[in-house]
């Protein structure tokens, strides 16, 4: 674990985490970034190598995306999840927020309505009305454990002439992990009321124990016909800036379409980095993941701990999967934008505020723990400072 430990220094990198804090959190206080999803982490050193050989080549033009590439994530879809990927099912895109942009231009028009679940990651939205289309939203209900759906709110939807869902599997800020009678209800009521699933799962592979991610696609051939997947070895093994993600659907009429939007926009591959770190992420990525999710686990009941032995005004929703924390602050009764000037201005840790993601969102905070566990420990420090001076 002592890999994980290590304090890399992130800043000169461009890094819009640790860089960009003054514009993000509008303070000029050495605020510490634990908000957009990337890690801290190095990725595994296959990837690095297989990087370092490629730049050692020294001639960096036009590159195509070989069918290397699809079997390995055919072979790491079957081997981590037990679905049957066809690697013809495979389509390719700089990452999940453009495949969305593109799918909701290739299967809806304007004005369409586009269902989701709040509070949700906030991409959703802005995708939706960027490309001026309706914002359905049917929220998650929040119990004292967990998040649930409201099955007949969410059939409702579905009658109010919804086109597109877009779900969010394991769900960002949550950390859900929907079970199969979940996926299939949603899945069942989509198919009867001829709307099309876009399931986002690029948190797929973080799922914590003991709990499973079933991709929803997997569940039958029709529920698969009915779906577009999302997924990319960006949040798996800290790769976001090399931009490379994998759109997957058995659906021939959805797949063209789709290739029609990318011709519009003269798209037709993928940095040459992207393609390199993608195939050997999912060929030889596996034990650093293995071992990534333990250390997540450890960080994850560091921040449990502390809340329950120094801040009991702030409890964590338990999460299932991801390294997104989604920490409830309600019982402190302040306005959202106090608990953001008192974890900013007083704590000098940044966090996403929670009304970013929807309805629902109101009174939390989504907390990033990939990153070393002194880091976690120091941005629990800083909490606990920002609301002890709210108290004097």
């Amino acid at each position: 674990m002592d890999f994980f430990e290590q304090n890399i220094d992130r800043r000169n990198t461009a890094s819009v985490k640790w860089e960009r804090t003054k514009e993000v959190f509008k303070t000029e206080q050495d605020v510490l970034p634990m908000w957009v999803a990337d890690m801290d982490f190095r990725p595994p050193e296959a990837v690095t190598t297989a990087l370092q050989e490629r730049v050692e080549h020294g001639i960096f033009g036009y590159t195509f995306i070989g069918d290397n590439v699809s079997k390995a994530i055919c072979s790491w879809m079957r081997k981590r999840h037990g679905w049957t990927v066809e690697k013809e099912w495979i389509q390719y895109s700089p990452g999940v927020v453009p495949s969305i942009g593109k799918i909701i231009q290739a299967l809806t028009d304007p004005g369409d309505k586009i269902l989701v679940q709040s509070p949700v990651y906030p991409p959703f939205f802005s995708m939706i009305k960027s490309n001026d289309r309706v914002v359905e939203n049917c929220p998650l209900v929040k119990s004292d454990h967990q998040y649930d759906i409201d099955f007949n709110a969410f059939e409702q939807s579905l009658k109010n002439g919804v086109k597109l869902f877009l779900l969010c599997h394991p769900h960002n800020p949550t950390g859900r992990v929907w079970k199969e009678d979940e996926l299939r209800k949603m899945a069942e009521l989509c198919v009867a009321h001829d709307v099309v699933i876009v399931s986002d799962e690029i948190h797929s592979d973080l799922i914590l124990k003991p709990h499973k991610h079933i991709p929803i696609a997997s569940l039958s051939d029709e529920i698969g016909e009915q779906t577009i997947t999302l997924v990319a070895p960006s949040k798996t093994f800290n790769l976001a800036g090399l931009q490379s993600s994998a759109i997957i659907s058995s659906n021939n009429s959805f797949r063209k379409k789709i290739t029609s939007i990318d011709q519009q926009q003269g798209a037709f591959t993928l940095n040459a980095f992207g393609i390199i770190a993608m195939e050997a992420a999912y060929l030889h990525g596996e034990e650093w993941l293995e071992e990534l999710l333990t250390y997540l686990e450890g960080n994850i009941a560091t921040v449990k701990n502390y809340l329950v032995e120094h801040i009991p005004s702030l409890s964590l929703v338990e999460p299932e999967a991801t390294y997104l924390l989604w920490i409830d602050c309600r019982k402190l009764g302040l306005s959202d934008a106090k608990i953001n000037h008192l974890f900013v201005e007083e704590g000098k840790v940044g966090f996403n505020p929670g009304p970013s993601f929807g309805k629902g969102g109101e009174g939390f905070v989504r907390m990033n723990v990939a990153c070393p566990r002194a880091t976690v420990e120091e941005g629990l420090k800083r909490m606990k400072k920002a609301l002890k001076s709210s108290n004097e």
